[in-house]
Formats: C-alpha cells, sequence, structure tokens
C-alpha cells in the first residue's frame, strides 16, 4: 500500500489533534450554525478577539456586508436567523478558515454551487487566503485550477494527466478536451445572459413535454 506524507512525516505518525490543526478545508457546503456571525467565523479559532475575526472577514471579502447588517457581527444567522446566500455563506467559511491559519488548506469544490459572477469573486478570495501555504483545491470547474503549480487529472479514481494548465493543454489531452468544453458552455451563458428578457432556453438534450 501507499502512504500520505507531509513534509516527509507520514500522517499516520502524526496526532490527530496535530493533524487537524496544521489542515483547513472549505468544503462545497457550509454549514452555519445558529449563532452570530461573530462565533461562525471565531469556531475557526476559539478565543480569536474581536479584532482578529474581523480581519479574517475582512481577507475573505465579507467584512462590509457584515457591518451592513442591522447587527453586524452579532447577527444571528442559520435556520432560526438571517438566510445568507451561497456566496456569502463560502465567505464566512473562508474567514473562519484564515482565522484558523492553517499551513494546508483544501478546498472541496469551494465553488461549485456558485454562479460564474459568484465564482469568480470567491476565487479572488480563496487566492489571498491561499498566499504562502500549500493548498489542494478539487474541482470539476476547471478555471478554479488555471493557476496551480501541478493540476492532477483524475478518471475511475486514477490519474490520467498531470501538468500545469499550459502543459495540459499542449497535451490535447483528456483536459484540453473539458477545458475547450467548459470554454463553450461558458461562452453560451454569457450569450444567454445578454439575450432579452423573457426568452425561455431549453437544453437541446432535454425532449418536450408529452402532451
Amino acid at each position: 500500500g501507499g502512504r500520505i506524507t507531509i513534509d516527509g512525516q507520514d500522517v499516520r505518525a502524526l496526532t490527530q489533534v496535530s493533524l487537524r490543526a496544521a489542515i483547513g478545508m472549505v468544503p462545497q457546503d457550509t454549514v452555519l450554525f445558529n449563532d452570530t456571525v461573530f462565533y461562525n467565523i471565531a469556531y475557526g479559532r476559539p478565543g480569536a478577539s474581536p479584532a482578529e475575526v474581523e480581519g479574517a472577514a475582512r481577507t475573505a471579502q465579507i467584512h462590509d456586508f457584515i457591518m451592513a447588517l442591522p447587527d453586524g457581527y452579532q447577527a444571528t444567522v442559520g435556520e432560526r436567523g438571517l438566510k445568507l446566500s451561497g456566496g456569502e455563506k463560502q465567505r464566512v467559511a473562508i474567514a473562519r478558515t484564515v482565522l484558523k491559519a492553517p499551513a494546508i488548506l483544501i478546498f472541496d469544490e469551494a465553488t461549485s454551487a456558485l454562479d460564474s459572477r459568484t465564482e469568480q469573486d470567491i476565487v479572488k478570495a480563496l487566492k489571498a487566503v491561499s498566499k504562502d501555504r500549500t493548498t489542494v483545491t478539487v474541482a470539476h470547474r476547471l478555471s478554479t485550477v488555471v493557476d496551480a503549480d501541478e493540476i492532477l487529472v483524475l478518471e475511475a479514481g486514477r490519474i490520467v494527466e498531470r501538468g500545469s494548465h499550459p502543459d495540459l493543454l499542449n497535451k490535447n489531452g483528456r483536459y484540453a478536451d473539458m477545458w475547450a468544453r467548459q470554454q463553450q458552455q461558458e461562452k453560451a451563458r454569457e450569450t444567454l445572459a445578454d439575450d432579452a428578457p423573457g426568452i425561455s432556453v431549453r437544453n437541446a438534450a432535454e425532449k418536450p413535454a408529452a402532451k
């Protein structure tokens, strides 16, 4: 069998506490507690000062949004409080991770549920958070990994291609094919967004409903 190492150390030789402290994750679906915005961010590092929480929120580009809320950082969110959008919830998750200040970051489909415009804003925040940290990004949207030092293309659980974005495009393989298709889809979405309102567009693969 294989093994996973961090800085040459086998993770099996590390304690769970030290391993969890070294890793921060921003998942696809962020869980918010029925508590204040402050608590939801400070959960990343209990005992953090208000200034530290605010600093993390600024890095995640959500501070201004929070300050516009009636109760600011003391506003209650979650099922019993304010309903945040997908992008806002992701920014809270990013702020939480920034506050934790881990050495390793894992972004697991962190933008897959967002629209293209919100995704671009979140990607900017993720790049700011990733600076000087080891970062692993799991994504189907290739636009989120184009700046990665190395991209691993998985198919049926196996690595079928690896390299930088330019290298993989030059190979004209699986990655290049996915990139071309996603670029076409993005252009199609932009075209539809520019169309006059009131036009109903149906996926070409869909069949008309039976009458």
